[in-house]
């Protein structure tokens, strides 16, 4: 019994496989250098990569009626490695299994917060109001 099809819905297998390539180049990116240091990784990156399974794993979910029961070691997996990392946990999802703060795009890696640390702006003086 065969339970996928043969050809993917439009633009699923291109992403998959430009998920599988990205993957690829990320671990090759990442190679202990010998040092035994991290691999080269920041915060931002490891939340990236760990956004990436965790949204993967969401979308293998919908494949078959078992796959979010066989999917969840992989979602207490990660949560573990945030916490372990001190990085802020997953979106936490709804009985529907969507995000249960709504996102304004589909995409979740379109409507990210920008993390840049930017200077105060300078102080203007106060107008004189005792005329």
């Amino acid at each position: 019994m065969e339970l996928l099809p043969t050809i993917a819905g439009p633009g699923v297998g291109e992403r998959a496989d430009a998920a599988a390539d990205a993957a690829c180049h990320l671990y090759d990116a990442v190679l202990p250098r010998g040092n035994g240091g991290p691999g080269g990784w920041s915060r931002t990156a490891a939340e990236d990569a760990a956004e990436t399974i965790e949204t993967t794993a969401h979308a293998l979910a919908l494949i078959h009626p078992r796959a979010e029961v066989i999917l969840a070691p992989v979602h207490a997996a990660l949560a573990d490695l945030r916490r372990q990392l001190a990085l802020a946990p997953a979106d936490p999802l709804t009985v529907e299994g969507v995000p249960a703060t709504p996102r304004s795009v589909g995409n979740p890696r379109r409507t990210r917060w920008v993390r840049v640390l930017t200077p105060p702006a300078p102080r203007r003086p106060q107008p004189d109001t005792a005329s």
